[in-house]
């Protein structure tokens, strides 16, 4: 009896042991770490892949302003700051766009800034208040949860369905 009791203890403790509890990505975290301390030094946006949309998903409607964060190059504009959540989005559309095989990117930048603009004017129109990032949020949260092939999700605009685009 002693003998099946230790096995079956044994057995717990392993399959106790062997479950890793389910923790964020430390490279997301990192990077986030990074951006909120005005710590983040790259000029490059990191090498994410797929798999960490879900970490930086997380970070989506962080209103935090932050002020030291890549910016692309080739831009005319100077961007002097940005929300958190609207800068992880970008993140992401990075991410998407490299995973589509979009090959017009500029080292990984999505778009020439991290900013939301209207999509239906002529000029450039940018948006920076709270509804257009709670909106872009949303877009983005439903865009990764939805029920679309991969293949297909990845080659959506997750902000189709709004009135703003990246400018």
């Amino acid at each position: 009896m002693k003998a099946i009791f230790k096995i079956l203890l044994i057995i717990v403790f392993t399959a106790l042991y062997g479950c890793k509890k389910q923790s964020d990505n430390e490279e997301v975290k990192i990077y986030i770490d990074r951006l909120l301390s005005e710590e983040y030094v790259s000029y490059e946006l990191p090498v994410f892949a797929v798999t960490d949309i879900p970490d930086l998903l997380k970070y989506r409607d962080v209103t935090t302003v932050i002020t030291k964060f890549p910016r692309n190059p080739i831009s005319s504009f100077y961007q002097s700051e940005c929300r958190l959540g609207v800068y992880v989005l970008w993140t992401i559309e990075s991410i998407r766009e490299v995973e589509s095989g979009n090959r017009d990117l500029i080292l990984r930048f999505p778009s020439q800034n991290s900013i939301l603009a209207l999509r239906e004017t002529h000029e450039f129109m940018p948006v920076t208040d709270e509804q257009s990032h709670w909106d872009a949020s949303k877009a983005y949260y439903e865009w990764w949860y939805s029920s679309s092939l991969f293949s297909d999700k990845m080659k959506k605009d997750p902000l189709a369905g709004t009135k703003y685009q990246w400018h």
